[in-house]
């Protein structure tokens, strides 16, 4: 598998960390964004969308770091007998996948918008994604209070899909003391076996 992959991007390592804690071998190509790598017509051809990240597995190509996602843990499940990252059931489905939709929305225009505002200098409003961010935390911070994963009993695919934004969204200004709860769902995830950080993650104490 290739996975075209610029470091710093918070979606593309969802498919990271997603990997390693599968132990599924990922080659990475890295991407410049400056360069706009991913606007040539090559890339486009991958991806009409013009982003990060697409991973090309022999003659499949996705491109959304969540139907990435859905297709490393289906992919894994083939191979294994141990507790899924996905499930079979559509009870079990629908429960995953209403917080991938919470962070592919929330998620996105708030911690992932405020973060590219401070971080990368965006010309974004930086109060209105802070703004979405609180709202979006508050969310967390009420479910993971009397849940130990967002979905089902166990770490799921849901876990991975929020985590990198709501860990890394001090970059974009926010302080992460207010959300106990919250720490301590980073620190299951990142006592997963597998787990590797990226740049911001572990988010500092």
């Amino acid at each position: 598998m290739k996975l075209y992959d610029v470091a710093d991007s918070g979606n593309c390592y969802k498919i990271r960390l997603m990997s390693a804690l599968l132990g599924l071998d990922c080659q990475c190509q890295p991407i410049s964004l400056e360069k706009a790598e991913h606007k040539t017509p090559e890339f486009l051809a991958m991806n009409p969308r013009g982003q990060v990240p697409v991973l090309v597995d022999d003659a499949i190509t996705l491109w959304d770091s969540h139907a990435i996602l859905i297709y490393l843990a289906g992919k894994k499940d083939n191979k294994t007998d141990t507790k899924s990252w996905w499930s079979n059931d559509i009870t079990d489905q629908a429960d995953i996948t209403q917080w991938l939709s919470f962070s592919a929305r929330e998620m996105w225009a708030g911690c992932a918008v405020a973060r590219a505002t401070v971080k990368f200098k965006r010309p974004f409003d930086l109060n209105a994604a802070q703004k979405i961010a609180y709202a979006a935390l508050d969310i967390l911070e009420r479910h993971l209070s009397d849940h130990e994963w967002l979905a089902l009993d166990r770490p799921t695919i849901a876990d991975i899909a929020v985590y990198p934004y709501a860990g890394l969204v001090w970059e974009g200004g926010i302080s992460l003391a207010p959300y106990p709860a919250m720490r301590r769902w980073f620190n299951r995830i990142e006592a997963l076996p597998g787990y590797v950080p990226m740049s911001g993650l572990p988010a500092p104490e």
